[in-house]
C-alpha cells in the first residue's frame, strides 16, 4: 500500500484563511513540490532516522516529517522557484529527522501513536523487501547526518558542495565529514536495483495486523478497569474508606498472550533456499521437543513473565524486555551426550532482532534455570550462521546450532597458519559434535574455530571463520589486506578469514581475542593498513588495525606493529571508536621502537588516503608518504603526530581516544 498526504490532514503549513494572496500562492506552490517529491522526501526521511527506532517508527515519523514540513504562509521567505522550495523541503525535513529522540519520539516509541498526524491503528508498517530497507542495510548503524549525506549524495544525485550546504542549513554537525563519511559507503558497490529504478516509489509500505487477541485483551483489561474505578468510586462515596488493592499478575495482558506454545512463528524446512532474507527469520524449528509444549510454555515463561529462581543475562545492548509478538522457534530438544539432559529452547524476536536461549537441566523445572538474550539486527549469511547451543564451561566443549544453509563445517587452530580444517560432525538437526573452546587469561597455546560453508543454493564456494567468545552468537572473522596505494583503487573491503595472508595476520592476534568476552561484538576484522622498513636492517614490518564491531555499531580497536620475526607490538587502543571501520577508513598511528642494535626509534604510518606525515614536540620530523622514522626523544616525552590526506584534510593519530580530523 502506498501512504500519500490528503487533505483533512493537512501539513502544518496549510495556508490559514487571513494570509495575504502572496502568502498563500508561496505556500500552494510549496504544497504542490511537496506532493510531486514526497516518495523522495520520505526515503531521505525514513534513511536518515536512527534504525534503533525499529522500521514501524520510522515509517511513521518519516511521513511526519514530511507533511509537517511546509512552511507557514508568512513564516518565511517566499522560495520563488521549485527548485528553491524543494531545497526548503528538504532542510525542514533534514532537521526534523535529525533532531535529538524528544517528547515526540519518545511517544511513539512507547504508544505507537505520535503527537501529530499521521495516525495508524492496528496495522504494523514496513517497507516491502528489496528496496529502502537495502540502503538502510548498507547504511548500517552510520550516524544521522552520514546517512542524509549519503541519500541526497548516492540516490537523490546533489553535487557534494550541495548536501553540505543543506546539511549546514539543517543544523546537522560537521557536514563537511558526513559528505566523507557518505562517501566511504560501499565505495564502489552497485547500489540496489529497486532504488535507482525511476519508477521506485519510497511511500510504498507492506502492512499487517498487530496482534489481535493481545488488543482484544487490552480492551476487556480497559473496560474491566473503568467499571472497577466506577464501583471504587461509589464504595468510596458509600462508606468513606478505601478499597484494597488486589494482587496484579507479574506477566501482565502481553506476556498472558506469549505464553501459548501454539502461536510460536514455525519455518517450513526450506524456507531459507527460497527468500531473499537469509538470516534467523529462515531458521526453521528444529530439535527433539518442539511438541514439547511443558518445556516450550516454560521457556517462554521465563521470556514473558520472568519468575524468580532464573538467572538471566542480556548482551550489552540487548534489551531483556519481553517481545511484543510471538517469537519464532528456533530449537527444542536435549543436549546430546550430555549427561545431565540439559534442555535448551532457542527463540528468535524477529521484530525485536533479538535471539533468547533458555536451558534447565534434567533435575525439572524448579532446578537452576537460565536465560540468554543476544541482538540479531541486520544478520546475514555469516552472522546468522550459528547460535552457541551449550557454552564451554567448566572445561566442557560447546555445541553450536548451525544455519540450514551450512553445507559443511570444519574446526582448525586460529593460531596456526599453515593449519587445515578438521571435518567437524554434525547431527541432522543442524547440531554440532563438542568443541572445545579457549578460556581464561592463561596461556594461550590454540584458538579452536569454526570454519563453515554456505549451501551452493545460497552462494557458490564461500567459506567463512566464526569464532566464539563465550557469548550465544558466535563472532564473525575477516580481514582486509594491505593497500595497493593512493588512488590506485577504492579503499579494500574485509574479506573472509581464509586465504593465505588473513591466516597469517589471524595467527599472531588471535590470543587479543580473549579481551573480546562478555557479548555483544558481531565481528573482527584485522585491518592491514600500513607496511614499512624498519631501520638497522630489521626487515619490513606490518601496521594492522583489529577492530571489534558490536552489533549496536561503535567497536573496540587494537593497532598494532608486527615485525618480520617475534611478537607483535601494541600500539594504540581506543574504545566505542568509528576507527578502522566503514566509518573510519583514514588512519594515523605512531609507536617508540627498539631496533635489534638497540637504538630506539619513532615510528608512524598510516592509511592509503595519507601523503604526509609530520611529529612535533620531543620529536620534529616530517616526511612525504605514509611512513616516518626518527630516532626517538626521551621517553615518555610527548609527541603529537598528524598527516594529511590526498585531499588536503589532515588527521591526528590514535592514541587510545579515536583519531580525528583537526
Amino acid at each position: 500500500m502506498a501512504t500519500t498526504p490528503r487533505s483533512g490532514s493537512e501539513p502544518d503549513g496549510a495556508p490559514p484563511a487571513t494570509a495575504t494572496p502572496a502568502a498563500r500562492g508561496a505556500v500552494e506552490r510549496a504544497e504542490a513540490v511537496l506532493v510531486e517529491q514526497y516518495p523522495r522526501l520520505v526515503r531521505l526521511a525514513y534513511l536518515t532516522l536512527p534504525p534503533s527506532l525499529g522500521r514501524h517508527t520510522r515509517v511513521l515519523l518519516a511521513h511526519r516529517a514530511v507533511q509537517h514540513a511546509l512552511p507557514r504562509a508568512g513564516g518565511g521567505r517566499d522560495p520563488g522557484t521549485p527548485g528553491a522550495a524543494l531545497e526548503e523541503l528538504r532542510v525542514r525535513v533534514l532537521r526534523a529527522a535529525l533532531a535529538p529522540a524528544g517528547a515526540a519520539r519518545g511517544l511513539l516509541a512507547r504508544t505507537g501513536w505520535p503527537p501529530a498526524p499521521p495516525f495508524v491503528w492496528g496495522l504494523r508498517l514496513w517497507p516491502p523487501a528489496g528496496g529502502i530497507d537495502e540502503a538502510a542495510g548498507l547504511l548500517g548503524a552510520a550516524p544521522g547526518p552520514v546517512r542524509a549525506a549519503f541519500v541526497l549524495h548516492r540516490l537523490d544525485g546533489l553535487p557534494e558542495e550541495d548536501v553540505t550546504r543543506l546539511l549546514g542549513a539543517a543544523g546537522a554537525p560537521g557536514p563537511e565529514d558526513a559528505v566523507s563519511g557518505a562517501r566511504a559507503v560501499a565505495p564502489g558497490a552497485a547500489l540496489p536495483a529497486a532504488l535507482v529504478n525511476p519508477g521506485f516509489d519510497a511511500t510504498v509500505v507492506s502492512a499487517r495486523p498487530t496482534d489481535l487477541l493481545r488488543r482484544r485483551r487490552r480492551v476487556r483489561v480497559a473496560w474491566a478497569a473503568a467499571v472497577a474505578a466506577v464501583l471504587a468510586a461509589g464504595v468510596l462515596a458509600a462508606d468513606g474508606s478505601p478499597p484494597r488493592t488486589e494482587a496484579v499478575p507479574a506477566a501482565g495482558a502481553v506476556a498472558a498472550g506469549l505464553l501459548d506454545p501454539a502461536r510460536l512463528a514455525r519455518v517450513p524446512a526450506e524456507a531459507w533456499a527460497d527468500t531473499a532474507r537469509v538470516d534467523f527469520t529462515a531458521w526453521p524449528a528444529r530439535g527433539g521437543r518442539t511438541a514439547d509444549r511443558a518445556l516450550l510454555t516454560r521457556a517462554l515463561g521465563a521470556w514473558a513473565a520472568r519468575p524468580g529462581g532464573i538467572r538471566t543475562t542480556a548482551a550489552p545492548g540487548t534489551p531483556a524486555d519481553p517481545p511484543a509478538h510471538p517469537p519464532h522457534l528456533l530449537y527444542a530438544g536435549d543436549v546430546p551426550g550430555d549427561p545431565g539432559a540439559t534442555a535448551v529452547v532457542l527463540l528468535l524476536d524477529a521484530e525485536g532482532d533479538r535471539v533468547a536461549r533458555y536451558t534447565e537441566p534434567a533435575a525439572g523445572p524448579r532446578a537452576a534455570r537460565t536465560l540468554d538474550l543476544a541482538r540479531t539486527d541486520q544478520a546475514g549469511v555469516t552472522t546468522a550462521a550459528a547460535l552457541t547451543l551449550t557454552p564451554a564451561t567448566d572445561g566442557a566443549a560447546a555445541r553450536y546450532l548451525l544455519a540450514p544453509w551450512i553445507a559443511s563445517a570444519g574446526t582448525r587452530d586460529l593460531l596456526r597458519a599453515e593449519d587445515t580444517a578438521r571435518p567437524l560432525a554434525v547431527a541432522a538437526d543442524g547440531v554440532t559434535a563438542p568443541v572445545p573452546v579457549p578460556r581464561g587469561s592463561g596461556a594461550c597455546g590454540a584458538w579452536p574455530v569454526l570454519e563453515l560453508t554456505s549451501s551452493s543454493r545460497i552462494v557458490e564456494k564461500h567459506s567463512f571463520v566464526l569464532a566464539d567468545l563465550g557469548a550465544l552468537t558466535p563472532v564473525h572473522l575477516t580481514y582486509t589486506p594491505l593497500p595497493d596505494g593512493p588512488g590506485a583503487v577504492p579503499a579494500r573491503q574485509p574479506r573472509e578469514a581464509t586465504g593465505a595472508a588473513a591466516r597469517a595476520a589471524w595467527a599472531t592476534g588471535a590470543c587479543g581475542l580473549r579481551t573480546l568476552g562478555g557479548g555483544g561484538v558481531r565481528a573482527v576484522n584485522v585491518w592491514d593498513f600500513a607496511d614499512s622498513e624498519l631501520p638497522d636492517g630489521a626487515g619490513r614490518a606490518v601496521w594492522s588495525c583489529t577492530r571489534a564491531s558490536g552489533w549496536a555499531g561503535p567497536g573496540d580497536v587494537l593497532v598494532q606493529l608486527r615485525p618480520p620475526s617475534g611478537p607483535p607490538q601494541e600500539v594504540a587502543r581506543a574504545r566505542s571508536t568509528a576507527a578502522c571501520g566503514r566509518f573510519g577508513q583514514h588512519l594515523l598511528a605512531g609507536t617508540r621502537w627498539r631496533s635489534p642494535a638497540g637504538r630506539w626509534y619513532l615510528l608512524a604510518a598510516g592509511s592509503r588516503e595519507v601523503t604526509a606525515i609530520t611529529a612535533s614536540g620531543a620529536v620534529r620530523a616530517e616526511t612525504a608518504g605514509r611512513s616516518l622514522v626518527a630516532p626517538a626523544g626521551p621517553e615518555g616525552a610527548p609527541v603529537s603526530l598528524t598527516a594529511r590526506l590526498a585531499s588536503g584534510a589532515r588527521i591526528t593519530a590514535l592514541d587510545g581516544g579515536s583519531g580525528g580530523r583537526d
